[in-house]
Order: C-alpha cells, then sequence, then structure tokens
C-alpha cells in the first residue's frame, strides 16, 4: 500500500584521498619487519649476520611500497549505496554498497558505512574483492530506532592488493537526507481488519438509511411535504412532472487523528514480557520507542483501514504550536502525504498546549467527524486540560479518546510489597491508577468512547473501535 519512491534514492560518488598520503603498512608488513629481528640471534655468535637484519627490513619496506604503488589512486575507486525499501521502525531495511575499480590490480576492500545513532547503533566494517573494471557489492541490514530525518556520512574505504603489504585509505562522500517512517503495517497485518470493514460496508449498502443526509441515493416523484430545495429540475423537465432528490446518511466520514507531541509522549516504553527489571533501559532487541512511536504507528493503521473504507482521514499533530496539518483526503497520494507528515512529528520538552488544538480543529472541521485522540494523562491536582479539550470537541463530533498508559507503573500497582519502600510506591501507583480511571469515566459519561491501555495494544483496540463505531453508524 506504500508507494515505492518512499525509500531513499540511490547515491554514487568518486572515492577522495582519505588523508594527505593516503598511504599505510598493514599487519603483514609489520609482521615480517619483526621477523627480521630473528637475525639479531646467529648475531651473537658472528656479528657480520646481524647486518642481514636491515637488509631484510629493507627489502620488506622496498616490496610494501612497490605493492602500494600498483594499487590503484583513490580517484579510481566510484563507491555506491542503495535501499531496498523505505526505513521504518520495528522492521529491517537492506542496505547495499557498491564498489567500482577503475584501476588495473585487483583490492580487497573494508567498508565502514557512517550512518546515525538512529538507523545503527554501532557501524561495522565489511569486506568484499573488487576486481578490475567489474562492480562489486557488499549487502548489510540495519533496524532504525528512531522517526525523522537523519543525514548520512561518508563511506571509508581501506584497501589493498591480495599481496598485502601496503594499504591505501579513501572516502566517498555518500551524504544524504534518510527519512525513518512510522511502523508500517504489511496486508497480512490488516486483513482481518481489511474484511471485517468489506462486511461492514456490505451491511449498510443491503439496508441504506435514507434520511437527511446528503449523499444522493435516488430519483422518484415528487409528494407534499417534500422540501422545495430538493427538486431536480432536469429530471422535472424531462418527465414533465415534479421530480425530486433523495438522500441517504453518508457513508463516508471525515475521519481526524489527533496527536499529542508534549513531554507526556516522550516516555519509553519496552516490552512488558521482559520483566520490570528491564524498564526503563533499552531492551534486548533494541526495540523501545516512545509512545509517540506507537502513536504514529496506530495513525498509519488506522489511515490505511479508514481509507480503504472510504472515509476520509486528517491528521493534526500539536505540542506547544501545531507541527503537522492536513486535510481530511483520500487515495494513495494522500495516505503518502499522511505517512511523511507522521514521520516528521517529534515529541517536545513542554507540556502541549491542548485547547488550543482544540480550537484548531473546531475551525477546520465544523462538521460532525469521528476524532481519535491519542494522548496522556497528567498527573496534577487540577483536572487536566486535555479534558476540558475533549469535553469541547463532544459537543460536535464522535470522539474515540485514548490515554496511553506507562506499563511499569501498571507493573508497581499490581506487584505485592515487600518493606515500607516498595508499600509506598504501590500506593502511588494504584492512586494514580484510580485518578486515571475516574477522569476517564466521567468522561465517558459524557458521550466519549475511551480507552486506557498499554503501549503494544493501541493499535490493535483503536481498530476494532474504529470498525464498531463504522457498524453502528455513530458518526
Amino acid at each position: 500500500m506504500i508507494a515505492p519512491s518512499l525509500h531513499p534514492g540511490p547515491i554514487r560518488a568518486t572515492c577522495e584521498r582519505r588523508r594527505r598520503w593516503g598511504f599505510g603498512l598493514t599487519t603483514r608488513s609489520v609482521g615480517l619487519l619483526i621477523v627480521g629481528f630473528v637475525w639479531l640471534v646467529p648475531g651473537f655468535w658472528d656479528p657480520r649476520l646481524s647486518y642481514a637484519m636491515p637488509a631484510w627490513d629493507v627489502l620488506v619496506l622496498l616490496a610494501a611500497l612497490l605493492d602500494g604503488l600498483r594499487l590503484p589512486q583513490a580517484g579510481d575507486l566510484v563507491a555506491g549505496r542503495s535501499w531496498s525499501n523505505a526505513p521504518s521502525l520495528d522492521s529491517e531495511t537492506e542496505i547495499e554498497l557498491t564498489l567500482e575499480n577503475q584501476g588495473k590490480v585487483i583490492v580487497e576492500c573494508r567498508l565502514v558505512d557512517d550512518l546515525p545513532p538512529a538507523l545503527v547503533l554501532e557501524p561495522a566494517p565489511h569486506r568484499l574483492t573488487a576486481f578490475p573494471r567489474v562492480p562489486a557489492s557488499v549487502r548489510y541490514r540495519i533496524e532504525p530506532q528512531e522517526r525523522g530525518d537523519w543525514k548520512t556520512g561518508w563511506l571509508y574505504v581501506r584497501y589493498r592488493s591480495p599481496l598485502g603489504l601496503a594499504e591505501r585509505w579513501a572516502k566517498a562522500p555518500l551524504t544524504q537526507t534518510v527519512r525513518v517512517y512510522p511502523a508500517l503495517r504489511t496486508g497480512e497485518e490488516q486483513q482481518i481488519f481489511l474484511a471485517r470493514s468489506r462486511q461492514i460496508d456490505l451491511q449498510l449498502r443491503q439496508a441504506r438509511q435514507r434520511g437527511l443526509g446528503r449523499d444522493f441515493e435516488s430519483l422518484r416523484e415528487y409528494r407534499e411535504g417534500d422540501d422545495l430545495r430538493d427538486i431536480c429540475w432536469t429530471a422535472t423537465a424531462r418527465r414533465g412532472s415534479p421530480i425530486t432528490r433523495q438522500y441517504q446518511t453518508e457513508r463516508s466520514q471525515p475521519v481526524w487523528i489527533v496527536l499529542d507531541c508534549g513531554r507526556l509522549m516522550r516516555a519509553r516504553v519496552a516490552s512488558v514480557t521482559q520483566g520490570a527489571a528491564a524498564f526503563p533501559a533499552k531492551d534486548r532487541q533494541g526495540r523501545v520507542h516512545s509512545k509517540l512511536d506507537h502513536a504514529c504507528t496506530t495513525a498509519v493503521a488506522l489511515a490505511q483501514l479508514a481509507l480503504f473504507s472510504g472515509d476520509r482521514v486528517g491528521l493534526l499533530a500539536y505540542g506547544q504550536s501545531i507541527q503537522q496539518r492536513l486535510l481530511p483526503g483520500r487515495g494513495a497520494a494522500h495516505l503518502r502525504q499522511l505517512i511523511e507528515s507522521l514521520a516528521q512529528v517529534h515529541a517536545e520538552t513542554g507540556e502541549a498546549d491542548h485547547l488550543r488544538a482544540t480550537a484548531v480543529l473546531n475551525r477546520l472541521q465544523p462538521r460532525r467527524s469521528l476524532i481519535l485522540w491519542v494522548t496522556d494523562l497528567a498527573e496534577t491536582a487540577m483536572r487536566p486540560e486535555v479534558i476540558d479539550g475533549a469535553v469541547q470537541l463532544l459537543r460536535r463530533h464522535v470522539l474515540l479518546f485514548v490515554a496511553m498508559a506507562q506499563p511499569e507503573v501498571e507493573m508497581i500497582a499490581q506487584a505485592r510489597p515487600r518493606n515500607v519502600e516498595q508499600m509506598f510506591r504501590a500506593a502511588a501507583a494504584q492512586e494514580m491508577a484510580g485518578r486515571r480511571e475516574l477522569l476517564l469515566a466521567r468522561l465517558h459519561e459524557q458521550g466519549a468512547l475511551t480507552l486506557d491501555l498499554s503501549p503494544e495494544a493501541l493499535t490493535s483496540s483503536v481498530l476494532n473501535k474504529y470498525l464498531l463505531v463504522k457498524e453502528r453508524a455513530m458518526v
């Protein structure tokens, strides 16, 4: 469902000399020079034999010099980098490094691709053998850790001949900006939700609801009491009698995804199955993402399902100010634009301005719509501002309000304390959980659909709620 042009384009560059001389001895040459000290042993009996050591060293250095002069110049090497797919969270991306040797000698190369920590924690060396005039390539996989735009560095090359007495150092300016996207669900993962959406659409078509909607349904003869504004004058002129339009409730509804990008969404969440000791450190597989990352993943999944169902999807991501704003639309081009916007949202260090986002959304969407609001509740003595904003939206829209819980707080609240310190921690965690439950219960009483769940269960729960809203025609 994602356009192939999302992934970064290939890049090629001619290598440059890494240092002023760009030339050095290898460990093999150094080893041979050390072997020359063996000639000192017979020198204890015959001093003339000790002169064999400098002669040996000169011979090794001369061979290394000739070997280094045979190597191609840095400008004779052309390097390239290409990407197999669009980098995204929780998925591997294959990178292919190519090296074209325009010299006359076979070279054995050691490549180090300088990528930012958001793409790879530590660059690993890769080896390949480049024959003259024949492009050589090596592939390796990475798993991005953070969304956003990141700039890649240079490709560093150390190459030597098969003799291996000397080596040259070169570098290629393969710098480019790479955009890391939220986790993208495949068609297989979405299959069950798409099938359910198709079933709901068929049910709505079989039971067409005529009412005050504005979707055209059919034409019929004018009856007393019909609104004169619904008369179709062209059909009336053709038939010679008044004909009126008949409408049905809209099946295509606007769906807004509202993402809180404030400080609470910076919290990083690891897998619950790893145990409490793993929090908040990085997990064993390196898959520890922020709450905002999980929210972006859910936003992509919901957008795919909603667009498949015929709805129009919009986006509003906000912090202290509006970060991303995308009006509702349809089609593959709109989905790509939405994914591009989600890749650029970032969590801020300050508290988000919820009331400002509410005012902007009410101005952009005056008609009734479904709003998915993904946020978290701040622990304050007063009622959180986000609750006040949600109440304002309920006057006009159907609101699905999602509060992302912190799994480690839930584990502390449910754990059995073994000492006084753990008892106080458990009591504080239970008080936080109780307050969250009370706030969401009051919001639910006012008509909102509420969810309070861990980030791992966010996507499937939101998609199920969306299908429930479609099935009941709540919008």
